[in-house]
């Protein structure tokens, strides 16, 4: 029966009652039992074919019991209490799909939002084809107002871009040549030609409507004791339906005491809050994999940060160039040509800054080794690199002169990263890189612990100095650097074993271990990257830790709410089934109150879907001033 069935078929019946009523008041007695009948077996028609499709797959539905009952009172002649309860029922249903309707209201609002149509660069001058027939390769061209198609990189103009659909920030980012854009995100002002990168079912925003449809068909722990406990307590409802009889000789209360025991609140309990839960996440840019996840996000009372990228900006810059034989900028260049072969952020910021001073990088870099969280070697021009930290001086066998150590521990001290860069065997200059905490993170951890979380500590392979005046600037309660992946992992497992229910949150791939180690992994910033988005439980779509305070506060209500849920579920079923007892319920009363908590219960769980914390999280992201403070 889909909602417009239901809708039919409660306006028949329900009219069919209003004539019942005319016939009653014009006393033709035959005449309102032949209607109500008629109602009942309308309405009971459908009720029943689903209780038969049910049986036939081996469950006890609740369609089951409502039959029963419905065919006993005809049998004894209730024909009123048989056409409200089969009335009550579908109209019920009626009600209950258009209010779950809201509760997936998040998802449909990203499903609308997917691209129709792009305009596609060709040979023949400037064409509207559909979003699915682009391919990669494609040229596209964006105006204001327009939707992206597909990600890409762009290769020509300059935009503000409203990226709600990806990251949930309403304020419109600035983006222009070489930067990367995502299919479903509107151009706000200018215009922008795109390569195209990712088409159709590979973009970020296609992975993220699928993650969303995923998490919200996965089912928690209390979902599935919930279903088990289903499946025992409606068989078993028939069982003492019939003891009521065989003890009380009373058909009615025997139907009654079957209608009033109906599940139906406590089934949809749990299911209905974490689809709205989930959905809330989506729509700011928070995807939680599922209710499970949910669950333990919930429960999480150790954080662990990593630094770069999460506490920190992640966009260093190249502070000080110190060279002990020879000229800064040629001590530059060289470690450039070398970090063109790495893919790590401070490599990157080494070669940018080299492109900043217009440096020439022409030789390339051969047998290049990257050493994770130590550095790199290669050889270029003949000559053998070394650039890193101290561990790796050591592990390569190269002496750090007094002078040189007592020069990085400053820099270090001063919160930045020191880089020695050593040739043939010895250090010839010391690079410093410096990051900005970010703005917000203060008072998300401060949020963060007004919400329960006890203690919260920080991972990071960078120097201990650096890692040290971060972490006191934060508050937090321990740092650990100088760490390489699997030390983390280390961490991680040992925090868990001494009791702590552990979150993990880092911004990329080298923290993927980590992630996956933890209670709860949680990636953010990643703008798409595939392997974050495949490893971590909720993936942050913004470097925004706003959105990890926000998730922590959303999973602790989204539990809460289930919890009301069930206790109001399982509430109304005792004192009904009291009131039966006590002859205060009958049948037609009894289901009408049933559908009532069964509302109750989903218009309780769509509060979720406008939860936005203590703090408003959209009011921060909507007003950038408010992110300045902290």
């Amino acid at each position: 029966m889909n909602r417009i069935n239901n809708f039919h078929i409660a306006m028949v019946t329900g009219s069919l009652l209003l004539a019942a009523m005319v016939l009653h008041w014009l006393a033709l007695t035959d005449a309102k039992h032949a209607v109500l009948i008629a109602s009942t077996l309308v309405a009971g028609y459908f009720i029943a074919i689903k209780a038969f499709k049910s049986l036939r797959m081996k469950a006890f539905s609740i369609e089951l019991l409502v039959t029963i009952a419905v065919v006993g009172a005809l049998i004894i002649g209730e024909y009123v209490e048989a056409a409200a309860v089969t009335f009550l029922f579908i109209f019920g249903a009626y009600l209950e799909t258009r209010t779950l309707e809201k509760t997936r209201s998040s998802l449909r609002a990203l499903i609308d939002m997917t691209p129709i149509e792009a305009t596609v660069i060709r040979a023949e001058g400037n064409i509207k084809v559909p979003a699915e027939d682009l391919i990669k390769g494609d040229r596209i061209l964006i105006h204001s107002g327009e939707k992206i198609a597909a990600d890409g990189q762009i290769i020509s103009g300059r935009a503000t871009i409203v990226e709600a659909a990806i990251t949930g920030e309403s304020v419109p980012a600035a983006k222009a040549e070489g930067d990367h854009v995502f299919s479903g995100t509107i151009i706000d002002n200018g215009y922008i030609e795109v390569l195209v990168e990712r088409v159709g079912d590979d973009t970020t925003f296609a992975k993220i409507i699928e993650l969303v449809e995923d998490a919200q068909e996965s089912k928690t722990k209390t979902q599935k004791f919930l279903d088990r406990f289903a499946n025992i307590y409606t068989p078993s409802i028939v069982v003492l339906s019939v003891l009521v009889y065989v003890f009380s000789s009373n058909v009615e209360l025997a139907l009654t005491f079957l209608v009033i025991a109906c599940p139906g609140a406590l089934v949809i309990s749990a299911p209905v809050s974490m689809v709205a839960g989930i959905g809330n996440g989506a729509r700011n840019g928070v995807l939680i994999k599922g209710g499970e996840i949910m669950e333990k996000l919930a429960k999480v009372n150790l954080v662990l940060f990593d630094k770069t990228g999460t506490l920190t900006k992640g966009r260093p810059t190249v502070t000080e160039v110190m060279a002990w034989t020879g000229d800064e900028n040629e001590l530059l260049r060289l470690a450039a040509q070398v970090e063109v072969a790495s893919e790590h952020h401070l490599g990157q910021t080494i070669v940018s800054e080299a492109r900043q001073r217009s440096l020439a990088l022409t030789d390339k870099p051969e047998d290049a080794d990257i050493i994770k969280g130590n550095g790199m070697t290669a050889v270029v021009a003949g000559q053998r690199f070394v650039i890193g930290n101290r561990k790796l001086m050591r592990a390569e066998g190269i002496d750090i002169a007094p002078q040189q150590e007592a020069h990085a521990i400053a820099r270090e001290k001063a919160g930045n990263t020191a880089i020695f860069v050593a040739i043939d065997g010895a250090i010839k200059g010391l690079i410093s890189i410096a990051d900005q905490i970010k703005p917000e993170a203060k008072r998300a951890i401060a949020q963060l612990r007004a919400q329960g979380v006890e203690k919260m500590f920080m991972l990071t392979g960078d120097n201990r100095h650096t890692a040290q005046l971060v972490g006191d600037e934060l508050g937090l309660d321990a740092v650990h650097a100088e760490l390489l992946p699997e030390d983390k992992v280390s961490w991680v497992k040992q925090l868990k074993a001494q009791g702590y229910r552990v979150a993990m949150v880092g911004d990329g791939i080298n923290d993927a271990p980590a992630l996956a180690t933890a209670d709860v992994g949680l990636a953010m910033g990643t703008g798409g990257a595939d392997i974050t988005m495949e490893t971590a439980d909720v993936v942050l779509m913004s470097d925004n830790l706003d959105h990890f305070a926000h998730a922590h506060a959303l999973a602790k209500a989204t539990v809460g709410n289930m919890l009301q849920n069930t206790f109001f579920a399982v509430g109304t079923v005792i004192i009904l089934l009291v009131g039966v007892v006590l002859g205060k319920v009958f049948l037609a009363s009894g289901m009408l109150i049933h559908e009532i908590s069964v509302l109750l219960v989903i218009l309780n769980a769509v509060r979720l879907i406008r939860y936005k914390g203590k703090h408003g999280i959209r009011a921060k992201l909507v007003n950038p001033a408010l992110n300045l403070g902290g």
